[in-house]
């Protein structure tokens, strides 16, 4: 389990800015992290990050934020300078974690002390510290009536599961949908292919009591695996005649990414994969399943453009365009975040948030 410790956190750098942080969402990548599943990781760490707060203070040359402002963390950087920031159609930063770790600070140095020892980072960000510190790559500036407590989800979560519908996928009116895992992040891309005006969105899992949101949120009809002696795969084809327009895995396990794929049409059909299989994980799948035209598409924070597309997509929350807050099942003081993290594992939350 988690320990809380006072831990002293240094000011922040050039170029970095140093954020009290509000409100925290505890996400399944966290609980890789506690597990051990999730590549590239030095412990000890501080982990989290999916939150929301004011900025402290800013080093030299910071002018993209300023102190007193809210903020979201960015678990996906934008340096606004590498081959994948100037691309329009990528958002995958070269900055990123998956290219180069982000257990320390560009500098290679730790803000994080506990006990006269460093502690690492976590994605830079490292919400689940009350103060954290972050280059200013991977921070945006979010409206000031903006509620904390709600808008942190859009730090991972909603903009990873509805981006992954309205972005990668490009989901059109009429389509038929399935979506395979309805956490939180599923039920976002519930939300995004309902936003896209998808007719039949079917969710799958192996927990009946996601059916009721589910449904509330767009799903059109709910199915568990487990209620059928054949592969789901088979059943969602002959629910569907042919196989579904669009699937999305959003569990990260590689069987259900290749059932993920063979229930979509074996022309046109197109799987998005955004759940985030273990570090290390090999797939094994009948190369047929892409010969006939299918494709298999990765979307990572939901194809977003982070510094430039969070603003936006909280000013479009302001605007009621979207609500993400039936989402949020717990919300919990700090303190009881080995709670949260029971709840997840559990099934018994979508999103908790912990509140400092």
């Amino acid at each position: 389990p988690l320990s809380i410790e006072e831990v002293e956190v240094a000011p922040p750098k050039a170029h970095e800015v140093r954020v009290k942080i509000v409100a925290t969402g505890i996400c399944r990548t966290d609980d890789h992290v506690l597990k051990g599943s999730f590549p590239n990781i030095d412990y000890p760490v501080i982990p989290g990050h999916e939150g929301a707060g004011i900025v402290e203070s800013i080093g030299e040359g910071v002018t993209c934020v300023k102190p007193g402002e809210k903020v979201i963390p960015l678990c996906l950087p934008q340096c606004g300078e590498c081959s994948s920031c100037l691309n329009p159609d990528t958002n995958c930063c070269l900055k990123t974690h998956l290219y180069e770790s982000q257990n320390l600070m560009p500098d290679k140095t730790s803000r994080f002390t506990c006990k006269g020892k460093a502690i690492h980072h976590f994605l830079w960000i490292s919400t689940f510290s009350e103060y954290t510190v972050m280059p200013d790559s991977a921070i945006a500036r979010i409206d000031d009536d903006a509620p904390l407590d709600k808008v942190c989800l859009f730090g991972c979560g909603f903009s990873t599961g509805y981006g992954a519908a309205i972005n990668t996928a490009k989901v059109k009116p009429g389509s038929t949908c399935a979506i395979f895992g309805l956490g939180g992040v599923g039920l976002s891309v519930v939300i995004g292919c309902k936003s896209a005006g998808a007719s039949r969105i079917i969710g799958i899992d192996i927990n009946k009591d996601k059916f009721t949101k589910a449904r509330e949120l767009g799903a059109t009809e709910c199915i568990n695996p487990q209620d059928f002696k054949k592969p789901i795969q088979e059943v969602l084809v002959e629910m569907t005649g042919h196989g579904v327009d669009y699937s999305f895995e959003v569990i990260g396990h590689t069987d259900t990414m290749v059932a993920a794929l063979a229930s979509c049409h074996m022309n046109s059909g197109t799987c998005v994969m955004v759940g985030a299989p273990p570090s290390g994980s090999q797939l094994s799948f009948d190369p047929m399943l892409l010969f006939t035209g299918r494709t298999w598409k990765g979307s990572i924070i939901g194809g977003w453009k982070t510094k430039d597309s969070i603003p936006k997509l909280v000013s479009g929350y302001m605007e009621k365009k979207f609500n993400p807050d039936v989402l949020i099942t717990h919300t919990l003081p700090f303190d009881k975040i080995n709670e949260g993290f029971e709840l997840l594992q559990s099934g018994k939350s979508i999103r908790s948030i912990l509140l400092y």
